[in-house]
Formats: structure tokens, sequence, C-alpha cells
């Protein structure tokens, strides 16, 4: 299911295609191995390149080392091969904001030619390490009122890359949820105020909006731990016509199996924002191919290492969507979906 949203900039290939032509510099001898962590080499007389990569997610999650390798696939889609042509240095933040600090500054004193950041926290920590090092971002939400560019066109900065979302998908949530569960007479969406966009007002006005069209009840509902998340779901459970929003959030993200499980135990339909909500047995999910940002990511890497300026390679917005059912869910929730919904998904999981 793909969208195409018209920006009043410069399309994304043509700023692709002239940053193809600049040339990577040749240097006559080999770089000696050097700094904490990097290591240089040389390959055809090119300079090994470094990118640090900094992600929100725990190591070892399946979630991050999916999007670590779509990352790698677009570079080598560009001809830059791992320990070849280009080293890479990964940090593994685990949703902790001190972490995410700490690694901040450990990969900026690196002095990498790129470093690719996962989410707004993330981008928020570098630059107040770095203005210069140009910094690739991959699902950050709202990049203006977060002050990372100037204009979606021109970012003028030390800092571009690819929105994850935009705040009307909290119409297209409540609207699916309430085609699944027709009944829906409150919808709750959960949320962490200290890691969630805005603070959780991103979506919040158009999910009010949508749900009041609707005739439904908005309730936000902030939680900041394991414990909160699984008392919110048993207080939704608690009365009928409740389903749940589980809004983009890496906090969420990052506890997805004890939001699945718990929604699943308690008898709450609840909608998501991305695929891995829907495979890991969630209900339903609508969101970002969030794996097409991370192969998309590697065309301003490509372009900040061939010579292009960060600065003037325009934001871009999400063009490809999918919609997600999990009929193994629904069948155990006692939830009906139509055949013009399952005709409407990308993937229907059996």
């Amino acid at each position: 299911m793909t969208h195409l949203y018209h920006l009043p900039i410069n399309c994304y290939d043509a700023w692709c295609l002239r940053g193809m032509v600049m040339r990577r510099r040749n240097f006559v001898k080999l770089l000696c191995a050097a700094g904490a962590g990097w290591s240089l080499a040389a390959h055809s007389q090119d300079r090994l390149r470094r990118i640090g990569v900094l992600l929100g997610r725990p190591l070892a999650d399946p979630e991050g080392e999916k999007q670590a390798q779509a990352l790698e696939q677009g570079l080598s889609q560009l001809g830059w091969k791992r320990d070849r042509t280009v080293q890479i240095e990964y940090r593994w933040a685990g949703g902790d904001p001190e972490r995410t600090r700490m690694f901040a500054k450990e990969l900026v004193s690196q002095r990498p030619d790129a470093i690719v950041a996962q989410n707004t926290a993330i981008v928020t920590a570098l630059l107040a390490e770095t203005r210069t090092i140009p910094i690739v971002f991959v699902q950050v939400t709202d990049p203006i009122k977060s002050g990372f560019v100037a204009s979606l066109a021109k970012p003028g900065g030390n800092a571009s890359g690819l929105v994850d979302l935009e705040p009307s998908l909290a119409g297209k949530w409540v609207d699916l949820l309430k085609q699944i569960a027709p009944g829906l007479a409150r919808v709750h969406c959960i949320f962490n105020p200290e890691t969630a966009p805005g603070g959780g007002s991103y979506y919040l006005s158009p999910l009010e909006a949508a749900a009041t069209s609707l005739g439904v009840e908005p309730m936000a509902v902030p939680v900041r731990d394991a414990a909160g998340i699984e008392q919110a779901i048993a207080a939704i459970a608690g009365e009928p016509g409740g389903g749940l929003v589980v809004m983009p959030d890496i906090f969420n993200g990052i506890h997805r199996e004890l939001i699945v499980s718990t929604a699943a135990r308690e008898g709450v339909p609840a909608i998501y924002a991305f695929r891995f909500f829907a495979s890991g047995g969630g209900l339903m999910s609508y969101g970002v191919d969030i794996l097409d940002l991370y192969r998309r990511a590697a065309y301003y890497v490509d372009h900040v290492l061939r010579g292009s300026q960060i600065a003037d390679l325009p934001v871009q917005l999400p063009v490809k969507f999918e919609l997600v059912v999990n009929l193994k869910a629904a069948r155990a929730l006692g939830v009906n979906i139509s055949s013009s919904l399952l005709a409407q998904a990308d993937e229907v999981i059996e």
C-alpha cells in the first residue's frame, strides 16, 4: 500500500543523481589504524570511510538487527561494502536516556564521516555533541519543531534524513479500530511522555478529533514502566467497549512483547503503528514500512561520503505504508475481520 506525499522540494531521485557524480578523494598511501574502536585501512587506494550508527533498541533486538541489515543492504547497492570500503560502528541505547547520551558522546569523539541516528531523542543527544559531523536521521517524527532542520526543503544544519510518520495517521488508526470493533466506545492511546513525540501531543490531537467524529471517547494513557503497561491495559479491559491505540514510541517498541501479550490476555482489541507488532502476535498494524526507511537512509550516507553537504539534502516524508492483519490474533479475541478490510491488507497472517 503506497501513498505519495507531494512536497514543494526537489525530487529525491534528482538529488540522488546529482550526488552520484561526485567522486571520493583518492589517497596515495594507506592510512594507519588509529582511534578508539575505529580501525582505518585502505581499499583500492581509497580511504576506508567510517559510519557511526546509534540505535534506540537493545543489543541483539531482532527488529534492530533487521534495520541494521536494511541499512547495509542499501549501502551495498550503492557500492559500499562493510569492512572493505566502509567501516560501520554500531551502538545500541536500549531506550535508556543516559546510555543514549553516553553513546552519542562516544561516537562523536571518534570523528566518523557520518552518523546514522534512529529517533528524536538520539538526534537531540548527537546535536548536543556536534554541529559539524553529518547526521542522517531515520525515524524522526517532527524535525522542524524539534529544531533539527530549518525546513524540509533546506535543512541548513548538519542533520537531515527521513520522517517516519505524520499526525494524520492517528485518525486512520481509530477508523481501523472502529471497523474491527464496531462496539468501540472508548479508544485509549498508550504512550510514555518521556519518549513519545511531543511528549504524546503529536498524535493526541488528531486522534481526539477522529475519535470524536466517530462517536468514540478518546483517552490519553501515559505509562512509564512495565507495571504501568499491565495496569493500564487491565483497566481498559475492565469496562466494555474499550480499544487500544499503541502510539509510535521507542518505549512501546521495546516493550512490544509485553503490550501484545497483555492485550491478548485481557481481551483488548489493539492497533499498532508498525508491522513487527502484528507479526509478533498483535491484532493489526498500519504504518510506514520501517525497513524501507533504512534502505533509503543509505542514499543520504552515500551522498555525504561522496562529498555532498547534508545541509543541502531535503528531508523526505514516508512514501510506503502497510496494513497487516493477524487473523490468528483476531480469532483468539473473537473479532470478525471483514472481507473488505482483508482485501485492503498488504499482509494477512494466518
